[in-house]
């Protein structure tokens, strides 16, 4: 009852717009959730693996990744080490928010919701309050669905389609473009940016794929300022 009401509060507390971008979000999330639990169960692992992984990792990219190397013949030591590399990405973000994961019992919780869509959303607000109250009800929105369309795919099997057929797979990185555009206004914004993308293409060259990512967005994430931090 408590976590019902303390959802209706955060729901109330984010914008018009925010609940629709967070609403759709959800529904690609569900979607996207639906193709890892047909592919999870076709590959041979039992319904209940991929909704707990779901629940516990929260990270579709990494979680995509361990079923696909251990459903190769791969050891499950380096699907897990392949993931963590992939989460590593994880760190900028916590640097980027650090007033929205809060401290304590509140910053574990605020941690276990830390993803691409939940910081983009946090930090197009225009105040601590209002990025904090986005940046929860979005996570909370995509531990629900994630899992949950996760179930739903392994009891479909093989009757749900591939969501790279219906372009889902291009919401993500479009509705994270979209964010992070108005913020490109800014001086400090675009240089970090500008400084983060020429860290990467530079070290492509050196680094195993991934890490040239990795490394551009910890340097990026201390040079661009929260819009609430201003």
């Amino acid at each position: 009852m408590f976590t019902m009401v303390a959802m209706r509060s955060l729901w109330r507390t984010v914008d018009p717009p925010t609940r629709s971008l967070i609403t759709a979000l959800c529904a690609a999330v569900t979607v996207a959730g639906m193709s890892y639990g047909a592919t999870a169960v076709a590959a041979g692992f039992p319904l209940w693996f991929p909704v707990v992984l779901g629940v516990l990792v929260l990270a579709a990219g990494s979680e995509f990744l361990f079923v696909g190397i251990v459903a190769a013949g791969g050891s499950p030591l380096a699907a897990l080490c392949a993931g963590l590399l992939i989460n590593a990405r994880h760190i900028g973000y916590g640097l980027a928010v650090p007033e929205v994961l809060g401290t304590g019992w509140r910053g574990l919780r605020g941690a276990h919701l830390l993803n691409d869509e939940t910081v983009a959303v946090a930090l197009a607000q225009r105040t601590t309050g209002h990025g904090r109250a986005a940046y929860l009800a979005c996570g909370a929105g995509i531990l629900a669905v994630w899992p949950g369309g996760t179930l739903l795919g392994g009891l479909l099997g093989t009757a749900v389609p591939d969501p790279g057929v219906f372009g889902v797979d291009a919401v993500f990185p479009a509705v994270l473009l979209g964010l992070i555009m108005p913020a490109l206004r800014e001086p400090t914004v675009r240089r970090g940016a500008l400084a983060g993308s020429a860290l990467a293409l530079l070290t492509t060259p050196l680094l195993p794929a991934g890490l040239p990512i990795l490394l551009a967005a910890v340097a990026a994430a201390r040079t661009i300022p929260r819009p609430w931090a201003r």
